[in-house]
């Protein structure tokens, strides 16, 4: 029989690890370091302030920061093995803690003040686990009085307790769904695990199924909060966490989670998460604000990630489960110096052992390939030892969230911004975001007038041009208008990912105003020195650039944490921090007319293979207008017509990213509008074709000695299109490069 009691067990497991070996040498590391965190917190507590530097009047956050250190100290309370396991003493102060907060600052009779967010999610889900974690050791009296109130500011998944006309979606009613879950285990409620298992599937607002507008998932893999925001690795995150939780806690029991929709969940770990996470760092392309987070790097939120995707493994139907576990092997044996056992709590530990001691499961390589995500204006690029992703905006997306005093400095985070990953695992997450020129974000184009600090809002841009198209899975063409709304310099923008080089184009750029315009092609954290060739410069380390008329500085920034983010629970510390960068970068004058720029990156490209490639030239620029941006490779063309036009003898008649690709006597063609304004390209190829080998039902195609493929763009919503055709005269394979 499955009762209340049986599901506590099962949330300990969750919590703590469970029934554990304490003379396992695995979780001597882990042990340890719940004991010194928990020992210290003890002894910092305050017996009025709880924590004197988290003082708790007017500060709902510092309430919740409160909830989360005795929740930590719980935790060793009840984990074996911990100096603090069983003592009675520390559960007495835990206790007592939790009275004091509970009379003052946190009881069911308070209005929401300040950020509702601590009221009613931070809070209940620290204090609804801290319940779970003491059991018995809260009486009645107790118990009932801290439930209750939970059920004042989180009485369900779907209500905002503090304004009832919002329907909570995505991250926010999953981390409900779970406090709820803990909260039916705590006070032993049938109605709540019922409540908490109803809540992720209803359809108001459920995370069961995809969405077409608003927060939620997507089904091209995108994930929205706030409306607008690429969310994928914070709030997106938080909603992975959460219903790893709840499955797994609820898993077995009479209100486990059986809805089918919870396959939108699970084909999400490798279709939304997977291309983002390289080597177990979550890329700060799709963490918004959260990137701004001292405390919240890429490394700590790819181990999130990790997390969630063992416990899916541990609940989840297969096939999902064996894939699940491949996944996360894969990341942490390829995170290296940033190892996930060294941060790991005892349950995380237990479950990565377990999946990196199975010899029947082998560690998923990295994703291989290039990805479009139309729904939230962002491109990745996946290839061995390397990845690109690209931040896009436009009037759908938003450029960059700038609330709750985070991201103070996020102006151009979001106008292409490019992040390369090479071996180098520390780029964007050691002290990055505080002490790099924010004016000069690698891959924007922008003018130097000072900015003010960002003050509580999200921006999307005037311009309806952000996204691409992807041909095989393989390659890809990236494209945006820049300044459509009169802020900043105009420009369009494209990049063309091929198998080791990306080629970055950009024409028509204007400036107003009186200020000079710049566009970046690198600007990297690292120690080592730069090598400047006659028209090319390497990296060791990172690779190498190939372009004419670049600039390039050495120099030491130093900058706190605190100057880009004073949120009230995810502020840096004023203590300054000093890295050492290389800019590379175009100067177009002040107030230039029609600029253009052109350059290549070559990732973990050698000194000799960029010299070489810049002297064989084996991708060709063959055009670069405000009309056509466009390259060839061997056998490919990759090109973005921002109006109808031609390049290197292929025709369309309409706005579209395209690309076509000749090889082993097959025409392979590729089609999206990122702008979202035509209804029907025709694109008019210069090769004769025999016939259709495939073709998506929205293309059609006339053969001949000049084929023509006329795509249906309207109402694709920026997806590609593709076709294969065969041509009359078989060629020898030629692929890009």
């Amino acid at each position: 029989m499955h009762d209340c009691d049986t599901l506590r067990t099962t949330a300990l497991d969750l919590l703590t690890g469970g029934d554990i070996d304490v003379s396992d040498p695995v979780l001597a590391a882990p042990l340890a370091r719940l004991s010194e965190t928990a020992g210290r917190r003890l002894a910092a507590m305050s017996p009025e302030l709880t924590w004197p530097d988290l003082p708790l009047d007017g500060s709902p956050g510092n309430v919740t920061g409160s909830y989360g250190r005795l929740r930590r100290i719980a935790t060793a309370w009840a984990t074996p093995g911990t100096a603090q396991h069983g003592d009675d003493a520390v559960a007495a102060r835990v206790v007592a803690a939790l009275d004091l907060l509970y009379e003052r600052h946190y009881h069911e009779r308070l209005p929401e003040t300040g950020n509702w967010w601590f009221w009613e999610i931070g809070t209940p889900m620290e204090l609804s686990r801290t319940c779970v974690l003491l059991g018995d050791r809260l009486d009645a009296g107790r118990l009932e009085a801290y439930l209750g109130a939970i059920d004042r500011f989180c009485p369900d998944a779907g209500r905002r307790a503090g304004n009832p006309a919002i329907c909570e979606a995505g991250a926010n009613r999953a981390d409900k769904a779970f406090i709820v879950a803990l909260r039916g285990v705590a006070g032993r409620s049938a109605a709540k695990l019922a409540a908490a298992r109803d809540g992720l599937s209803d359809v108001r607002g459920g995370v069961f199924h995809y969405v077409e507008s608003g927060d939620g998932f997507y089904r091209d893999g995108s994930f929205i909060q706030h409306g607008n925001v690429a969310y994928t690795g914070s709030y997106g995150l938080s909603l992975l966490i959460a219903v790893a939780g709840t499955l797994a806690l609820l898993d077995g029991s009479p209100w486990e989670v059986t809805d089918p929709g919870r396959q939108v969940v699970l084909d999400a770990v490798e279709r939304s998460f997977a291309p983002f996470v390289h080597d177990g760092l979550l890329m700060d392309t799709v963490r918004g604000r959260a990137a701004t987070r001292q405390r919240f790097s890429d490394r700590v939120a790819g181990h999130a990630a990790i997390g969630a995707v063992l416990l899916l493994a541990r609940c989840a139907p297969e096939p999902y489960r064996r894939r699940f576990a491949g996944l996360a092997k894969g990341w942490i044996e390829r995170g290296g110096s940033h190892s996930y056992l060294e941060q790991a709590d005892v349950p995380e530990t237990r479950r990565a052992v377990a999946v990196l001691g199975d010899k029947t499961i082998d560690a998923t390589p990295g994703p291989m390939g290039h990805f479009v995500f139309p729904s939230m204006d962002r491109v990745v690029h996946r290839r061995p030892g390397w990845s690109f992703a690209i931040s896009l905006s436009s009037r759908r997306v938003a450029a960059y969230e700038a609330i709750n005093e985070e991201n103070l400095h996020g102006w151009y985070a979001g106008d292409g911004m490019t992040y390369l990953y090479t071996g180098d695992l520390g780029q964007f997450g050691e002290d990055f975001w505080p002490t790099v020129n924010p004016y000069r974000l690698p891959g924007t184009t922008v003018d130097t007038r000072e900015r003010e600090d960002l003050s509580f809002r999200a921006y999307c841009p005037g311009n309806v041009w952000a996204g691409g198209a992807v041909l095989d899975g393989r390659y890809g063409a990236a494209a945006m208008e820049l300044g459509c709304d009169g802020v900043g310099p105009r420009a369009r923008k494209s990049w063309f990912c091929l198998d080791t080089a990306v080629v970055a184009l950009g024409s028509g750029i204007t400036g107003a105003g009186g200020h000079s315009v710049e566009t970046v092609v690198e600007n990297r954290a690292t120690d080592a020195e730069p090598y400047l060739g006659d028209g090319w410069a390497h990296l060791p380390g990172v690779g190498g650039y190939v372009m004419d008329g670049a600039r390039t500085l050495v120099e030491r920034r130093t900058a706190t944490w605190r100057d880009i983010n004073k949120g009230e629970d995810t502020h840096g510390t004023a203590r300054p921090v000093t890295r050492r960068y290389v800019t590379i970068w175009f100067d177009h004058g002040v107030d230039p007319l029609d600029a253009s720029y052109a350059y290549v990156l070559l990732p973990n490209a050698s000194r000799e293979r960029t010299r070489a490639f810049r002297g064989s030239r084996p991708v060709r620029v063959v055009a670069n207008t405000p009309l056509v941006q466009a390259v060839r490779t061997r056998g490919l063309l990759a090109a973005t017509f921002w109006a109808a036009g031609e390049a290197d003898g292929v025709r369309v008649d309409a706005p579209c990213a395209l690309l076509v690709r000749r090889a082993g006597g097959r025409i392979f063609l590729a089609v999206a509008d990122p702008s979202r304004t035509a209804d029907v390209v025709t694109v008019t190829l210069d090769r004769p074709a025999r016939g259709v080998v495939r073709a998506d039902d929205t293309v059609s195609v006339r053969a001949g000695a000049h084929p023509t493929v006329t795509v249906a763009l309207g109402g694709s919503l920026g997806r590609t299109h593709t076709a294969e055709l065969s041509v009359y005269a078989p060629r020898s394979p030629r692929d890009g490069r």
